[in-house]
């Protein structure tokens, strides 16, 4: 995926403006399907008076723009990674290159946890936002209320089974689809708003604030429902690498901002005068006749706000991925000119699987809205700690104008995240599970790679030691290249020496290539590769990829150049069919007590190590990861106790 460029006409910019609304703005573009219901008539609702109203409203409206307009739109976004943003590009930004502190060792924890409870977010999201519209039907009539539920499992079913065929086409329809559902609810809310235009004076804050001041606690939880309006937030900046700042702000302000506002300010002067459409809000602004026409918008509607989820969920692992934070998975690249567009399989069917159960346990929008917001608050406080992190390190601002931004900003957060927390025994506790699941997982296998880096390491020969000893000896070598893949570019590999213990036989040529991960989202094909001859035929060969790349040794060595020289005598340019890949696949022996190289990468317990083992057993092979012709591979096994 290439950076969007500086500078663009106005017409690039609107089309990418379209493009934001169905990628960037489909999960927050889809609240007013059970936001306001959620805040009136689910859990911990309250009742639908007057007052109530307008302060409910007033929350809605000072939430919207404090958090989205002012947070994410104005600031956050400047957090940018060359271009790219979410929650692991910042990660990628605050992490140093060598042993962290005790203070950013926790902010990292606290950034993969963020990271983790991302994947709790992409399971709700798609089952709320579907579940949302299909419930449409049961205003058109009540005898379709059994219906509901299945109907939005096959939907969700439909959608995760198309994810294998990519995302091209239907992507190219996101924007419009999008755009036509603003208007529609921005058509209802003017309808709404006509039946008592009183209702906009609750841009006023002052309803807000005796909104909190009368209700006491009851008026602080509710904002566990009010968070429901901004849940799509962390969208706009992990999305922000696809389009850029301009485009994201202007279908900002211009569409998604006045058409979610007119909606919920409609809504709500409906509820003064129709008190009975508190069962659903939303669809009961809808004219009868345009029901069933509504609900089919809004089933779009809601696909669409999924797949940007699921999309972005992809997207988070292979940056997990190419990070160390996550073992080699199936990356299926679904279009031919833009690599951001993926499909891994293992993620599609966790993902599918849970938002089913989700579905089908809790059966309403109001049961999921209970788990709903307990996942988004907690990444939002995080996410502000790393903007925090980033603008006093890496800005260059003094403490003072530091706090003087964050300190709100991590105040609001916290008062949404401490109302949600009531929610963890009624659901909340789903989308916690999923991410300490998952955050475990991550930091298991970070620990254990660092842990087997160091065993290699070990057992890697110095090259000062190896070549010389090379020279003394008189092995045969035999025509053509062999690229000997290592974590370690420092000496020669175990597995180059178990191809000398076994076969005593070398290559005219042979490449040690190290493929290193960047903490940066793309590297520029005349940085990609370096390549430095040691003599007697050998050369170290250094290749570099972004976060949000997936590697590609046949490629990277086309790259090399056009010929390599040994000695002062040309050997010719790389050529696959000439090249034999040679490759260490390790059988982890998991020992009772820790090792010695324990004390080097920090103690791991047995448990994990077998964890670790489990997930080094069942992760991508190199050969599919790296790309490799599967007839050119050659794999040397070895025992390492670990």
């Amino acid at each position: 995926m290439s950076h969007v460029p500086a500078r663009k006409s106005g017409r690039d910019i609107a089309l990418l403006a379209l493009g934001a609304l169905g990628v960037v703005y489909g999960d927050i573009g889809t609240s007013p399907l059970y936001a306001l219901k959620e805040c009136f008539s689910g859990h911990h609702s309250v009742p639908a008076t007057r007052e109530n109203v307008f302060g409910v409203l007033s929350l809605v409206f000072w939430a919207m723009n404090f958090v989205v307009s002012f947070k994410y739109i104005s600031f956050v976004m400047k957090a940018d990674n060359r271009g790219e943003g979410g929650i692991l590009a910042l990660l990628a930004l605050v992490r140093p290159s060598g042993k962290p502190s005790r203070q950013r060792a926790a902010l990292i924890g606290f950034a993969l946890f963020g990271a983790a409870l991302l994947y709790g977010d992409g399971i709700i999201t798609p089952a709320i936002s579907v579940l949302g519209a299909v419930e449409g039907l049961g205003v058109a009539t009540h005898a379709l209320d059994h219906l509901v539920v299945p109907i939005s499992a096959i939907i969700l079913t439909l959608l995760f089974f198309m994810q294998r065929h990519g995302t091209a086409r239907v992507g190219a329809v996101f924007g419009p689809v999008m755009l036509v559902w603003f208007i529609c609810i921005t058509l209802l809310g003017l309808r709404g708003i006509a039946a008592d235009p009183a209702v906009l004076a609750a841009v006023n804050p002052w309803y807000a604030y005796h909104f909190m001041q009368v209700d006491g606690l009851q008026g602080f939880l509710i904002l566990g429902s009010v968070v429901l309006v901004v849940t799509g937030g962390e969208a706009l900046y992990a999305d922000m690498g696809h389009f850029g700042r301009p485009p994201i702000r202007r279908a900002w302000f211009a569409v998604a901002l006045p058409a979610l506002l007119v909606n919920y300010f409609g809504q709500s002067a409906w509820l003064l005068h129709h008190p009975e459409a508190i069962e659903n809000p939303f669809f009961s602004l809808v004219p009868e006749w345009a029901l069933y026409p509504m609900v089919l918008i809004a089933t779009l509607a809601a696909i669409v706000a999924s797949q940007a989820l699921i999309s972005g969920a992809f997207s988070l692992t292979r940056q997990a991925v190419q990070l160390g934070y996550s073992p080699r998975m199936t990356i299926v690249h679904t279009s031919a000119k833009e690599s951001g567009q993926i499909f891994i399989p293992q993620v599609n069917q966790a993902l599918w699987v849970g938002c089913i159960a989700l579905v089908l346990g809790m059966r309403s929008t109001s049961n999921l809205a209970a788990a709903y917001g307990i996942a988004v608050t907690g990444t939002m406080i995080i996410t502000t700690l790393l903007f925090h992190t980033v603008a006093r390190d890496k800005w260059g601002w003094g403490p003072w104008r530091t706090a003087a931004l964050t300190v709100p900003f991590l105040a609001v957060d916290v008062a949404f995240f401490s109302a949600n927390v009531v929610k963890i025994a009624a659901g909340g506790w789903i989308p916690l599970a999923v991410a300490a699941l998952i955050y475990l997982l991550m930091t298991t296998w970070h620990y254990g790679r660092k842990r087997l880096s160091s065993i290699v390491a070990e057992n890697t020969l110095p090259f000062d030691l190896f070549l010389p000893d090379l020279g003394k000896r008189n092995l045969p070598r035999v025509p053509g290249t062999a690229v000997f893949l290592t974590s370690v570019p420092s000496g020669a590999p175990p597995v180059l020496l178990h191809h000398l213990k076994h076969n005593k036989v070398l290559h005219d040529r042979v490449l040690i290539l190290s493929v290193a991960s960047e903490e940066i989202p793309q590297i520029d094909d005349e940085e990609r590769v370096t390549c430095e001859p040691l003599g007697h035929g050998f050369y170290l060969v250094k290749a570099r990829y972004g976060f949000m790349e997936t590697p590609d040794v046949p490629k990277v060595l086309a790259l090399l150049p056009g010929e390599l020289e040994e000695q002062g005598h040309h050997t010719g340019a790389f050529k696959v069919q000439d090249t034999s890949f040679y490759l260490g696949r390790e059988t982890l022996i998991v020992a009772r007590k820790a090792l010695k190289a324990d004390a080097r990468v920090g103690r791991m317990v047995r448990w994990r190590r077998v964890l670790f083992a489990l997930m080094a057993r069942n992760a991508q092979s190199a050969t599919a990861f790296f790309q490799l012709p599967p007839n050119r591979v050659v794999e040397l096994g070895a025992q390492i106790q670990f």
